[in-house]
C-alpha cells in the first residue's frame, strides 16, 4: 500500500463511513519502528474498524526532534506503516499540528499515546464537535526511539 495524498485519503474516509465503518485516525513521526508503536497501533484499530495513520513530513520531525532527525524519510516511514496488518492508509502532513488534516478527514475516533492528556490532544475538541470520541492508549512496554537511538550511538564501530 502507497502512502495516500490527501485527496485520496480524504475519498478513503468518505467511502468508509458510508460504508458504515468506524474511522480510527493517529499520527506521529514513526521515525524508528519498535515493538511499542507496533501494539500501539493494533490497540487504535481495535478501536474502529479501520485506521488511517498521519504520518510527519520530513520536514516537521526535524521541527519537532531537531537535527538529525529523521532517521529515516517519509518514504521509508510510510512504507514500513503501510506494511503493518493494523494500518489502513498512511497520509503525510507538513504542518506543525495534524489539525487540518484531521479536520479534513472526520475520524470517528481521534487516538493519541499515554504521554497525552485527552485535554491537550490538538484535534479533540473538533472530532467530539462531530459526535466523534478521543482516546488516549497507555504505554506498552519501556519503548521509545529516543532510548533506541542513546543505544545505537553507544555501540561500538
Amino acid at each position: 500500500m502507497a502512502v495516500l495524498r490527501w485527496d485520496e485519503a480524504i475519498a478513503r474516509c468518505r467511502q468508509w463511513r458510508q460504508a458504515g465503518l468506524r474511522v480510527v485516525f493517529t499520527n506521529g513521526c514513526f521515525d524508528l519502528l519498535h515493538p511499542g508503536h507496533v501494539t500501539y497501533l493494533a490497540q487504535a484499530r481495535a478501536l474502529g474498524d479501520r485506521l488511517i495513520v498521519g504520518l510527519n513530513d520530513d520536514a516537521s520531525v526535524r521541527g519537532l526532534k531537531g537535527e538529525g532527525r529523521p532517521i529515516n524519510s517519509e518514504e521509508v516511514r510510510g512504507c514500513m506503516l503501510s506494511a503493518l496488518r493494523a494500518v489502513d492508509a498512511v497520509v503525510c502532513f507538513s504542518q506543525p499540528t495534524p489539525l487540518q488534516l484531521i479536520t479534513a478527514l472526520r475520524p470517528d475516533v481521534l487516538v493519541k499515546g499515554g504521554d497525552y492528556r485527552p485535554e491537550t490532544i490538538v484535534g479533540a475538541d473538533e472530532v467530539r464537535s462531530w459526535g466523534g470520541e478521543v482516546a488516549v492508549m497507555p504505554f506498552v512496554g519501556n519503548y521509545s526511539t529516543t532510548a533506541l537511538l542513546q543505544r545505537i550511538r553507544q555501540l561500538p564501530d
